[in-house]
């Protein structure tokens, strides 16, 4: 699941204190999940907004709208299609939300009212930790289930490196901020389900055009796609 933290209002509110209307909108996904973006936070945001304009002495109405993905064409085409008078955009759904209104032809400017950092799980209510780097090219089947681009500050595939302490925290640990190893835990692992031996095994290079380095990344599915006389039937 996309994590995020929430934007300074401050710097949110610098993006449309020009403005006369503006539609803050929420995703009831990823944003919705780790309560930064859903239906509650956006009105305690649009609310923050109007309050903040006031004691800036500027008239801005704040309009509110949740929908069920910002990643979706059918969720967020009737928002751009029914947008009327309205300036600006403020978008608490992750990257890919603001990034897909713009693609789905905004005629507004669309401003992020999030900030993305990672795609990650829950470790307890309310803390979230990064899980997957989205590679393109999964190695947890020769790693225990572990991810070492991920968990590994080095993202090193053939870890443990030299800054390994012997409590098997990484060297950028801090008291406040304690890493453990990931290499160490993918150790550990291994030696539980009896596969150690597997990491002495050559693998070949890892292909890291699967990743960003490739460039941004598309996935076709063709027998999903509808052809034009489908969607122009279902439209």
């Amino acid at each position: 699941m996309i994590k995020a933290n929430s934007k300074p209002l401050g710097e949110v509110f610098g993006f449309i204190e020009n403005c006369k209307k503006v539609l803050v909108l929420g995703c009831g996904g990823c944003a919705t999940v780790c309560q930064v973006g859903g239906e509650k936070e956006v009105g305690v945001l649009a609310q923050a907004l109007r309050l903040k304009a006031g004691t800036e002495g500027k008239q801005i109405e704040f309009l509110e709208n949740t929908v069920t993905r910002q990643c979706e064409p059918e969720f967020v085409d009737p928002v751009v299609e029914g947008l009327g008078d309205v300036e600006a955009i403020v978008s608490t759904a992750c990257g890919v939300g603001v990034n897909h209104l713009v693609e789905r032809g905004c005629p507004v400017p669309v401003f992020p009212g999030v900030d993305t950092v990672f795609m990650g799980s829950t470790l307890e209510h309310g803390e979230w930790a990064e899980r997957c780097a989205a590679c393109g090219q999964c190695v947890l089947h020769l790693t225990g289930g572990i991810c070492p681009i991920a968990r590994c500050a080095k993202n090193l595939l053939n870890g443990p490196c030299g800054g390994t302490t012997e409590d098997g925290m990484c060297e950028i640990s801090t008291p406040e901020n304690p890493v453990p190893c990931a290499w160490a835990e993918i150790v550990e692992r291994m030696k539980q389900l009896g596969t150690l031996q597997e990491l002495g095994e050559i693998q070949p290079p890892k292909d890291w055009s699967t990743a960003r380095d490739g460039g941004p990344r598309r996935r076709v599915r063709a027998d999903l796609k509808l052809d034009r006389q489908e969607q122009k039937v279902q439209s």
